[in-house]
C-alpha cells in the first residue's frame, strides 16, 4: 500500500474501526496544497480490505485533479466505508463515521458518493461540521449531470463538428442518480438512447420515459453509437474493452474510467476522443464545494458553465500535441497542484 501511496503521491491514509456500530472506514487524503481535501464517501462491499484502500487512494488522486482543474481552492480526498450486509443501525454507523471525519480537524470534508445519500450526510453532520451534500445543502447529482451533459456537447463539437445532439446515438452505461438525470437531459435534446443497468427497474423507467433502447450490460461497450457514456463505477476502460468500442467518443460521469494512461493512448490510436473524467464530471464537486462555502446559486451556475470551456481547451492542446486528452489533463492538473 505504501508503494501505491508513493506512486500516486498520496499524502496520508487513515483507518478507523468502531466495534459498536460495525464501522470499518478508510479516508485517503491525496493533497492539501490548494486547500482542505474534499471528496465523497462510498459505502460499498469490497472483496478485501486492500481493495477498499486502493479504491480510496486512486479516487482521492482524481479528486485533487478535479478540484484543481475546476479552479477550486481544495485538495483531494476520498472515504470508503466497507459495507457489511448486517448493519443494525445505519444512522449510528454514519454518526460514528462523522466522528472519524471530525478527528481530522477539517483536513477532510466529506460528501455523498456511491452507496450514500443526503440522509446519510445528515447523520454525519450530527458529529462534524466537515460535511456537505446534506438534505439542506441538496443532492449534487443533478449538477453532476448538468456538467456531463454540457461536456458531451463540447465533446460532440470537437469530434463530430456539431454540439447539436438531436439524432445522436448515446450509450449510457449506468442509470444511477447521475446517469438517469443525464439520460433525461439527453432525451430532451433529441438524442437516441441506448441504456444498461443492473437494476432492471431503472432500465424499464428509461424505456418508458425516454424511449430508450435496453442493451445488456456486457454488450453495451461493443454496441455501435456516437458517444459512449460510462456512468457507473470505474475501471470500465481496459485494453480489452477499448478494442470492443464502436463509437466516436467516450464522455461520461464515472470516476476512474481508465485502468491506465496506456489505455488512453489506445483510445487515441483508435481515433476515439476521450473526455477526461475528472473534468467532465466535476459539476457535483463544484456544487457541493461552493454550497459549503455559502456561494450564491447564480455564481455556482456560472462556475458550472466553465466545464465545457476547460474540456475544449484540453481537446485543443491534445490535438495540437498529438497526445491523449487524458495525458494533457493530468499534466495541466499537476502543474496547478505541484507547480513547474
Amino acid at each position: 500500500m505504501f508503494a501505491l501511496m508513493q506512486s500516486t503521491r498520496t499524502q496520508s491514509l487513515h483507518l478507523c474501526i468502531d466495534p459498536a456500530t460495525g464501522l470499518k472506514a478508510v479516508i485517503a487524503i491525496h493533497n492539501e496544497r490548494l486547500g482542505p481535501a474534499m471528496g465523497g464517501c462510498r459505502y460499498l462491499a469490497y472483496p478485501d480490505d486492500d481493495s477498499a484502500m486502493t479504491d480510496a487512494i486512486r479516487l482521492a488522486q482524481g479528486m485533487t485533479y478535479k478540484a484543481a482543474l475546476a479552479g477550486l481552492p481544495l485538495g483531494g480526498g476520498k472515504a470508503v466505508i466497507i459495507r457489511n450486509p448486517h448493519v443494525e443501525n445505519r444512522a449510528a454507523l454514519f454518526e460514528a463515521f462523522g466522528r472519524f471525519v471530525d478527528s481530522l480537524e477539517g483536513r477532510y470534508i466529506t460528501a455523498t458518493d456511491s452507496g450514500t445519500s443526503t440522509l446519510d450526510m445528515d447523520c454525519i453532520a450530527q458529529s462534524t461540521p466537515h460535511v456537505t451534500s446534506t438534505t439542506r445543502a441538496g443532492d449534487p447529482s443533478p449538477h453532476s449531470a448538468m456538467g456531463v451533459f454540457a461536456g458531451i456537447r463540447a465533446t460532440s463539437m470537437a469530434r463530430l463538428g456539431s454540439d447539436n445532439l438531436e439524432g445522436l446515438r448515446v450509450a449510457v452505461q449506468g442509470l444511477g442518480n447521475v446517469g438517469y438525470a443525464l439520460a433525461e437531459q439527453l432525451h430532451a435534446a433529441g438524442a437516441e438512447l441506448l441504456v444498461s443497468d443492473h437494476d432492471q427497474g431503472r432500465v424499464q423507467l428509461a424505456m418508458e420515459q425516454f424511449n430508450a433502447q435496453p442493451v445488456a450490460s456486457e454488450a453495451l461497450v461493443g454496441t455501435p453509437c456516437d458517444i459512449f457514456a460510462p456512468c457507473g463505477l470505474g475501471s470500465i476502460l481496459t485494453g480489452q474493452s477499448v478494442m470492443q468500442l464502436r463509437c466516436a467518443a467516450v464522455a461520461g460521469s464515472a470516476n476512474n474510467q481508465l485502468t491506465s494512461l496506456q489505455v488512453a493512448d489506445q483510445l487515441e490510436n483508435r481515433g476515439i476522443l476521450y473526455a477526461p473524467d475528472y473534468i467532465i464530471n466535476s459539476g457535483g464537486l463544484i456544487y457541493v464545494a461552493l454550497t459549503h462555502q455559502g456561494v450564491e446559486p447564480a455564481a455556482i451556475t456560472a462556475h458550472l458553465a466553465r466545464i465545457p470551456t476547460r474540456l475544449t481547451e484540453v481537446f485543443a492542446h491534445a490535438q495540437a500535441e498529438k497526445r491523449s486528452p487524458a495525458r494533457v489533463a493530468e499534466q495541466l492538473a499537476e502543474r496547478l497542484v505541484y507547480g513547474g
